[in-house]
């Protein structure tokens, strides 16, 4: 089974061809590693929220942007051997030790295996991402919902969508996954993502699915602590 490391930051807007370059510079070892896929997306459609949001869950500032990135690997034990020599190789040790264009210490992540992924991992132009926070007893019942979901997605225009169950998401010391949804001890965090052709195809697709008279039906977990935003790729290799 394939596994994802998400990842959600902020970014001084007056650096973000900084942190495209470094994101560039990354890459070749994440992908010599093992990683069969590296994302990374600039904020471009990042809401407020009323109880949660991307820009709280990092504590961004306003002149900063919520930037989301993950690394796909073929597997669990993939992702794990890959971060074994990433730890010991001397590049790595090297490109960590420049100066970064964002706060660390905000950064917040996790280790999620895919129990919806449908469609071609594709160049896209456009993502919608979201954290969920799932109640664990539940999880057949979100698994069976994304599952009914995607296939809308999928009719209206999107080229991928991925559902992921937390697995190892650690607890930070000023952020992390569960703070930024209030998750309660009871639930496990999701990360999902939808891949769009275009922002276009995205606004026009999110119409078509907001009228299909198949939307709907009970959620099995709080849609008021779930969050949400749109951007744009700055890397997909």
């Amino acid at each position: 089974m394939s596994y994802v490391q998400g990842f959600v930051l902020a970014v001084p807007a007056a650096n973000k061809e900084a942190y495209r370059k470094m994101a560039a510079s990354h890459t070749p070892l994440f992908k010599e590693f093992g990683a069969s896929r590296v994302v990374h997306a600039w904020g471009d459609d990042v809401p407020e929220g009323k109880v949660t949001d991307f820009n709280g869950a990092v504590q961004a500032k306003p002149e900063e942007t919520v930037v989301i990135s993950w690394h796909e690997y073929p597997s669990h034990e993939a992702a794990q051997q890959a971060y074994g020599r990433m730890m010991t190789d001397p590049r790595m040790k090297a490109l960590m030790a420049t100066a970064r264009p964002f706060d660390g210490a905000r950064v917040i992540y996790g280790g999620f295996a895919p129990v919806v992924d449908e469609g071609a991992a594709t160049r896209m132009s456009y993502i919608d991402s979201a954290l969920v926070p799932v109640e664990t007893d539940k999880k057949d019942a979100y698994v069976e919902m994304a599952a009914r979901m995607a296939t809308l997605f999928r009719e209206h225009g999107a080229t991928r969508v991925m559902d992921a169950w937390g697995v190892d998401v650690p607890e930070g010391k000023l952020t992390d996954c569960r703070r930024a949804v209030k998750a309660t001890p009871g639930e496990t965090i999701v990360y999902s993502w939808i891949e769009w052709p275009s922002k276009a195809a995205r606004d026009e697709g999110w119409r078509k699915i907001m009228a299909d008279t198949r939307m709907g039906g009970d959620m099995p977990f709080d849609g008021k602590r779930m969050i949400i935003g749109g951007f744009a790729p700055l890397l997909d290799a």
